[in-house]
């Protein structure tokens, strides 16, 4: 990951707060044998009026009914389980809603997956993940009775973009994402895949905007923490502090501008396993080599030609000017990485002799 977001926190949020406390007040204490009913959200108004017009109101819309089923049905099945399980399953749901411990692959924190709570407990399981897969879904999300309490998603998007102005999807780099300028908007991605993880579905710690090429085709359900069966560190999406990629090509040319070879190496080591989780998961190094192969390659190139030709701009210092400006922009950060691999292998170099040929030929 490129660079990480900024987390803005929105009314959204009160969403997580229902799934908790359903989850920790109500299914978690069942088996004290009260009878599910709405009034067990006594403690919170607003969601114990939502789950009575869910539950009885004649105008409720058949989503809302249903949530209202899967809610009580779901508190019927924790009504079987001893403490010990109980304990068990309120130690999943809060290690996997510490995205940040997961993705810094912390030992304290065990993220479990659908197949490790069906293997287990099948029914239970089987209707826990049609619950949490289902919580992110406009159609849910959409009940007004809902909006009235959680606000809307186009909302926490303006929002969410008016601190984060970056333009460039983080992931890749190369991509805009559309921000508050566009009536349409980003999908935002489950950073943890919704169809493996439970319990987080709708904890905004974990869904993050993404380009559709970052999301739809390559990321897709891939696990960024995650390989082989074996835990890694992911970079978290909303990290608090910096940790710039450092990018070099090493590229080999024939005689027209497009590079035969093109070899990538990514930096700094300390961030090997994490960079190499962001390549895997976001098919990195094949789009960053494309792009180099691209005709805006061939224009950074027919750019510096321009400028030494007409304003007797040397390489080294087109390179430095360069590295100067909003890396994200037009791709700079890949736009320098080229032009560096281009001044190594003498690409640049030859143009400079071009140039200054051609100035003799014109004296």
């Amino acid at each position: 990951m490129l660079f990480p977001y900024t987390y803005v926190p929105h009314q959204m949020e009160k969403m997580q707060e229902f799934v908790e406390f359903t989850f920790f007040e109500i299914w978690c204490k069942a088996p004290i044998g009260q009878p599910f009913h709405p009034d067990l959200y006594a403690a919170k108004p607003d969601f114990k009026n939502l789950m009575s017009e869910f539950g009885f109101s004649s105008k409720s819309a058949e989503r809302a009914k249903t949530f209202y089923k899967d809610i009580k049905e779901i508190y019927a099945l924790f009504s079987g389980l001893p403490p010990q399980d109980i304990d068990k399953f309120k130690q999943w749901f809060s290690d996997n809603n510490d995205i940040e411990k997961i993705c810094a692959n912390d030992p304290a924190v065990n993220p479990v997956r659908y197949k490790d709570v069906i293997g287990g407990y099948p029914k239970l399981g089987g209707r826990l993940a049609d619950f949490y897969r289902g919580l992110y879904d406009q159609s849910l999300l959409g009940l007004a009775a809902l909006k009235n309490i959680i606000g809307e998603l186009s909302d926490h998007y303006r929002q969410f973009f008016k601190q984060n102005l970056t333009g460039k999807c983080p992931f890749c780099g190369v991509s805009d994402l559309k921000g508050i300028n566009h009536t349409r908007r980003d999908a935002y991605d489950h950073y943890l895949p919704k169809c493996r993880y439970p319990f987080n579905s709708i904890n905004f710690r974990n869904l993050v905007p993404a380009c559709h090429e970052c999301n739809s085709s390559y990321k897709l359900s891939s696990d960024p923490v995650l390989k082989g069966g074996v835990r890694r560190k992911a970079f978290y999406p909303y990290s608090t502090s910096k940790q710039p990629i450092e990018i070099s090509a090493e590229l080999i040319f024939s005689t027209n501008t497009v590079p035969l070879n093109i070899s990538l190496s990514f930096g700094p080591t300390w961030l090997n396993v994490e960079i190499d989780s962001w390549k895997a998961v976001y098919g990195i190094e094949e789009r960053y080599k494309a792009k180099l192969r691209s005709p805006d390659a061939q224009d950074w190139l027919e750019e510096f030609r321009i400028l030494n030709r007409c304003y007797g701009v040397k390489a080294a210092d087109h390179i430095v000017n360069m590295s100067e400006r909003e890396q994200f922009a037009n791709s700079n950060f890949l736009k320098t990485a080229y032009l560096k691999g281009c001044q190594v292998n003498g690409v640049l170099a030859s143009i400079e002799d071009a140039a200054r040929l051609l100035g003799g030929q014109r004296s």
